[in-house]
């Protein structure tokens, strides 16, 4: 049974707004790019031509690099990397003035005009009672913010969720649960609209969202615009709202009892509960054979220290296997990147176990909110793509990752965040795990907890020894008195 609707998330470009350029547009504008760096001190010795030439072709080389990693870099590393990457310039001078260029590229490279109806339309979304947010894919932190104040419509969008802050884009998944954790809602009380399937519908759907619309744009990036079907597609901002109205007047017939199960939400550590490693460190290992490694007498310590800061987000994961590799005493650049190479092969090797899919399915059908709590070094959208192979990547209400909150479990607030966003009491919800710690930090903050693959010595209201045995415990099928 669906979560009811609580908020609507809306893109930015192309859906609040719409947009388009020409090449003379771009020339007439050009000399505000050449005042910026001329402030700092760097020349550009090109024609308004050469420079709206140059920054179009070379941000389109940045977009399908970006397009393809869903990763956004600083802007500071997109003019010194890919625009400007020739200039003689100091480093830092991109540093001082990266956010710059990229707000003048958005807002004086695009002509961005307001759609008319949605100052109205977002006035009745806020009457509906819903809360209202933005997830955007920019290189600027400012220009959302400023295009929304210029319309004079900032105050409707809280939060507003930028891939130049987060550092990932759309489609990635990550993203849209990072957005519904600022409301402080699960992703299946979340609606979404945007312009683009590949990249707002796709989205959504891999994120578990209740609603994912579509508006036209006759905007065309030339990426094939495919990868997921929307729940309806609009022309206009007007329509949206009988959608939204359909699906509140659903909502209240449904009335939302979790089909009278006293637990509603059920949490899972991922690694050993949902997927193992079925030949840990095989690549690695074979990767060792036959070089002349010499340990750091405190190897343990230091592989420790150095797994919990890739863990809990301080250290960069590809950094975090170099600096493994450097306590195994290897040195030598072409030798540390093939075992990096080898440690990542690794880590993507996984298997899933024996009656995952079918049983979280069956979990869903049910009405349970699911979660995943998860240490994890990696942006958490490489697991649900193992997930998603295998039938079970879009069921998920909430994710909490180390990576994202600066901590691991046991640390009490990993959970406690789980129960927040659900918005359920903690006895209404139960943790499935493994290890003796993560069950005992569960405990701790008042989880029934559920035991499968664990420890020897691990602690549990139940213990499984099959997964799909989740199905038929006692504790997920009592009823509310």
């Amino acid at each position: 049974m669906p979560m009811p609707i609580k908020a609507v998330f809306f893109d930015m470009g192309g859906t609040i707004d719409t947009f388009r350029y020409t090449r003379d547009y771009r020339i007439a504008n050009a000399h505000y790019f050449r005042e910026c760096l001329q402030r700092e001190g760097v020349s550009l010795n090109f024609t308004d031509e050469q420079i709206a030439d140059l920054i179009t072709e070379r941000i389109s080389d940045y977009h399908r690099w970006n397009r393809a990693s869903h990763i956004e870099l600083p802007s500071s590393e997109i003019w010194s990397k890919y625009i400007f990457h020739d200039l003689e310039a100091n480093p830092a001078v991109f540093e001082k003035i990266g956010e710059e260029l990229s707000l003048l590229y958005e807002i004086k490279y695009y002509l961005r005009e307001p759609r008319p109806e949605v100052p109205a339309v977002l006035q009745a979304i806020k009457e509906m009672g819903l809360r209202i947010g933005c997830v955007s894919n920019t290189p600027s932190i400012g220009q959302v913010p400023h295009n929304l104040t210029e319309y004079g419509i900032r105050e409707y969008f809280d939060p507003i969720v930028l891939s130049s802050e987060y550092g990932r884009r759309k489609p990635d998944p990550s993203i849209f649960y990072y957005a519904a954790r600022q409301a402080n809602l699960p992703t299946s009380a979340c609606a979404f609209v945007g312009d683009k399937i590949n990249r707002d519908i796709l989205g959504a759907r891999r994120a578990g969202y209740r609603l994912a619309v579509q508006i036209r744009h006759i905007y065309d990036d030339g990426d094939p615009d495919t990868g997921a079907i929307p729940d309806a597609v609009i022309n206009s901002m007007d329509e949206l709202l009988p959608i939204l109205e359909q699906a509140m007047r659903e909502d209240k017939i449904k009335t939302h009892k979790h089909n009278g199960h006293r637990i509603k939400a059920i949490f899972f550590d991922a690694g050993d509960i949902l997927y193992f490693r079925p030949q840990k460190n095989q690549n690695l290992n074979r990767f060792l054979e036959g070089k002349v490694t010499s340990k750091t007498p405190d190897f343990e310590v230091e592989a420790k220290r150095i797994r919990d800061l890739a863990f809990s987000g301080k250290l960069a994961r590809h950094e975090y296997y170099r600096a493994l590799l450097h306590l195994y005493g290897l040195t030598d650049p072409e030798v540390v990147k093939e075992g990096m190479e080898a440690i990542s092969l690794d880590d993507d090797t996984v298997a899933i176990p024996e009656g995952v899919p079918e049983t979280v399915n069956k979990l869903k059908e049910r009405g349970f909110i699911l979660g995943i709590i998860t240490d994890t070094a990696m942006p958490f959208a490489r697991k649900l793509n193992w997930f998603d192979q295998h039938g079970f990547g879009r069921l998920w209400d909430v994710i909490i990752s180390s990576k994202e909150l600066g901590v691991r479990k046991p640390d009490p607030s990993m959970y406690k965040e789980a129960i927040s966003q659900t918005g359920i009491r903690v006895d209404e919800a139960v943790f499935v795990g493994h290890k003796t710690s993560e069950l005992e930090g569960a405990r701790a903050i008042g989880l029934k907890t559920i035991a499968f693959n664990y420890d020897a010595d691990a602690r549990a209201d139940v213990y499984l020894d099959k997964f799909e045995d989740l199905l038929c415990i006692p504790l997920l099928s009592d009823l509310q008195d």
